[in-house]
């Protein structure tokens, strides 16, 4: 295709000729206004020379048609595999290929939006995709924007003219009208204390739906409470928390009348269980090498509030000094051990000898808040194989081991039993067994032990035992000989680790238990692993976020860990199960905002249409409209049609130029001109 244009290329500036044209033409009109013969025919040259001097050409372009391009934006996001919304859009796909090819003149670009499982969860984002598109295509080249959606778009810009620049035709899979039933978590307490409940809000909302809906709720896959909310109305339930980390609230309302999915009926939210402060009490029974290595590990602490006495004056020590020359204080026996016991979340016996400042009766609260729920944590050396000790007294009912009297004092390295190898609070030790650690000294003999012995000492004796009691828990080390540890004798070892595993085992930290099932997105993936001191099961059951089920062995790690992963190819709620245990875990958020609304619908994208002199099509009301080539700033879509612009872009292949005066006729006519004035002046 070729365009001729004319053009003028002076061949001197610009004011020059302008002036030179004003000379001649002054001149000129001067001889007419006083009658000189030949007056008119004096303007023949002169125009002459200045159009020879303008030298005006005319210019042909040879140009290359551009096509135009059409894009298609395809929503393949988790909420179009309702019903058939997947058939239809692939139908509706394949339809427009075949009508966008046999347009002369356009070409076709199609780009797809799926869900990001795993990753953050920012919902359908169509017109995302599309700006990445059009990084690619000229803006003046792009004839329209077709989206086929359900309607659930998450990315609608402000500025929806300007954003696009071409008109945006929608087609919507689904149906007009469709009804579904959601569940919606209102005001979500991102933690809570230990030991203290929170707010949860929710509501169960159904268009055009009336009554009540049963709601059952899980706390972190167990059964907690069953309960009737109205339907579209605001209801709240108290959560308790009942230990730290996070605490997975799973919320499920009951079914509705002729419910699209039920993907939305359920949702989960995560609340971080923080314990306000740890209260420990620590009763030293006398001054010793290895008390300072107690106190420092909790000291560092900066949640650990750390309540210390030790006993430097048993009462038979009764010198009749005057109270206010000693730098001691009484013992607050009752304080601690009736009023305030029960504040405390761990409670520490150091090397405790009995002398008669405790009485049966506060023996007898201790082994009952133990049972309740406590955590007690003995250390034991000499004195706990004397008679009269701690297992003579009402402890004993709760103590893991009994001593036998006698006291080993040769020197041995710990070392890890077959069962701790399994154990959370032994399992990994730095440094990794008994010939790696220092040495200990001393260790007490016990007999009928029960619970889990997680250490060794010489000749394969117990040295730290475990036991449950009840609601809670207990814990003895066998040996005072542990600071040698902290002040690296022979290399020392872990103390600082051991003993904080075993402080929050006794306080019964999730990461700790020994029996558990874990589910963590984490990379694209669900890591699952199941904690056991037995054989873990071959495999655990995987419920994915669309209701299907499947089995997935488990490798057991031979550390009392078994591991297994799986894709987190669906965003929403994973639920692993092991025939006892459940754990949950969510991809791409706990409630991912792609699954909170099912309902296809033309509302979000009924004003692009508007600001983009575009359309909404329903896919079930006619199929796919006809397409049309308009002109730009034209019509774009009427009864049964959408239009897609013709933009008329083109490539300049090249140029040719042509002299309107070429200098021939340019002499020419300048000479006839002049010759023809000479003669009529001549007459």
């Amino acid at each position: 295709m070729s365009l001729s244009t004319l053009a003028v290329s002076p061949l001197i500036p610009w004011p020059w000729l302008a002036a030179l044209g004003g000379l001649a033409l002054a001149v000129a009109l001067l001889g007419i206004v006083r009658e000189a013969r030949g007056g008119w025919l004096r303007l023949l040259p002169l125009a002459v020379l200045v159009t020879a001097l303008a030298n005006p050409r005319l210019v042909a372009e040879e140009r290359t048609p551009l096509n135009d391009i059409a894009l298609v934006v395809v929503d393949d996001s988790p909420s179009q595999s309702i019903g058939d919304r997947r058939a239809q859009t692939a139908q509706a796909l394949e339809t427009l290929r075949q009508r966008l090819n046999s347009l002369p003149g356009l070409d076709l670009r199609v780009e797809r939006v799926g869900g990001a499982p795993g990753g953050d969860d920012h919902g359908t984002r169509l017109f995302g995709a599309a700006a990445r598109a059009l990084t690619e295509i000229p803006r003046r080249r792009l004839a329209g924007v077709v989206l086929i959606t359900d309607g659930r778009v998450h990315d609608v810009p402000d500025d929806l003219g300007r954003a696009i620049g071409a008109p945006v035709h929608s087609l919507l899979t689904g149906r007009p009208g469709e009804r579904d039933r959601r569940l919606v978590i209102g005001g979500s307490p991102g933690f809570g204390l230990v030991g203290r409940s929170v707010v949860l809000e929710m509501k169960v909302e159904d268009a055009g739906g009336s009554g009540e809906a049963a709601v059952e709720v899980r706390l972190d896959g167990q059964p907690y409470a069953r309960l009737n909310v109205p339907l579209n109305r605001d209801a709240t339930i108290e959560i308790p928390i009942r230990h730290a980390g996070q605490t997975v609230v799973e919320v499920a309302a009951e079914p509705g009348e002729g419910e699209l999915s039920l993907a939305n009926n359920r949702t989960a939210v995560g609340i971080s269980g923080v314990r306000d402060r740890l209260k420990v009490l620590l009763i030293s029974g006398e001054p010793h090498a290895g008390e300072r290595t107690w106190r420092n590990l909790l000291k560092a602490d900066p949640a650990v509030d750390l309540v210390h006495f030790t006993i430097l004056r048993p009462p038979e020590k009764d010198d009749r000094t005057p109270i206010r020359e000693l730098a001691l204080i009484t013992f607050p026996v009752r304080e601690l051990f009736e009023d305030k016991l029960a504040d405390f979340d761990l409670v520490i016996f150091d090397r405790y000898r009995r002398r008669g400042v405790l009485n049966q009766s506060y023996y007898e609260n201790l082994a009952r808040y133990v049972r309740n729920g406590g955590a007690l944590l003995a250390a034991v050396g000499p004195e706990f194989a004397e008679p009269g000790g701690l297992a003579a007294s009402a402890l004993a009912e709760v103590l893991p081991a009994a001593p036998t009297g006698g006291v080993v004092t040769q020197a041995f390295r710990p070392e890890v039993t077959p069962l701790g190898r399994r154990h959370p609070v032994t399992a990994g030790l730095a440094g990794g067994d008994g010939p790696h650690w220092g040495r200990w000294l001393r260790q007490v003999e016990v007999d009928r032990v029960h619970g889990s012995t997680l250490l060794a000492g010489a000749g394969g004796r117990p040295l730290v035992v475990l036991d449950r009691v009840g609601e809670g828990r207990i814990a003895t080390v066998l040996s005072d000989t542990i600071w040698l540890w902290a002040r690296g004798f022979e290399g020392g070892g872990p103390h600082a680790e051991l003993l904080r595993r075993l402080a929050h085992w006794l306080m019964q930290e999730p990461e700790l238990e020994e029996e558990s099932l874990t589910a963590e997105a984490r990379g694209g993936r669900i890591e699952v692993v199941r904690r056991s001191l037995e054989p873990p099961p071959d495999s655990v059951s995987v419920t994915l976020p669309d209701g299907s089920a499947t089995r997935l062995p488990l490798a057991d790690q031979g550390d009392g860990r078994a591991v297994a992963g799986i894709a987190a190819d669906q965003p929403g709620l994973y639920r692993v199960e092991d025939g006892g245990r459940t754990a949950v875990a969510a991809a791409g958020g706990l409630a991912p905002i792609e699954m909170a609304e099912l309902a296809a619908t033309s509302a979000r994208l009924n004003p692009v249409a508007a600001a983009t002199r575009g359309s909404v099509t329903w896919l079930v009301e006619g199929g796919v409209p006809d397409l049309r080539r308009v002109t730009a700033g034209g019509t774009t879509h009427g009864r049964g049609w959408i239009g897609l612009e013709e933009r008329g872009e083109h490539l300049v292949a090249g140029l040719r130029e042509i002299p309107l005066l070429p200098w021939l006729l340019v002499l020419f006519l300048g000479l006839g001109g002049l010759l023809a004035a000479w003669r009529h002046e001549g007459r």
